[in-house]
């Protein structure tokens, strides 16, 4: 078994917690599905928003989607000026046979825009 990475991105309509955690929910869920992973596929996950989102981490979606013993950290993307707003992104390590070609990064709505080379 191989240990690959996995990239995604979303971005929200607005910076609240609730969307937070539906949007953040709805990249993981498709992260995994698209991989054909569940949650014991995952190593740790890699979570970072852009720094006008404020009302919650990413990461406490992942605990509400049940990644309780998975190692999870948050952190602030640049600030770049003309950037993508309110943005998350996440790089989770798994573990998986597949090839690392055959590895399917997701970028939900607008954030596809961010990776048009590798965006599912």
């Amino acid at each position: 078994m191989a240990v690959r990475a996995v990239r995604g991105a979303v971005q929200l309509e607005r910076d609240e917690a609730g969307h937070m955690d539906e949007q953040v929910g709805e990249l993981l869920t498709a992260i995994l599905e698209r991989n054909g992973l569940t949650s014991d596929d995952l190593i740790s996950i890699w979570f970072t928003a852009t720094p006008d989102l404020h009302s919650d981490f990413p990461a406490a979606a992942a605990r509400k989607l049940g990644f309780a013993d998975v190692p999870l950290i948050c952190a602030q993307e640049l600030d770049i000026a003309g950037a993508l707003p309110r943005v998350v992104r996440v790089l989770a390590h798994i573990e998986s046979d597949r090839p690392r070609a055959d590895i399917a990064h997701v970028y939900l709505g607008a954030a596809a825009a961010l990776r048009k080379d590798i965006a599912q």
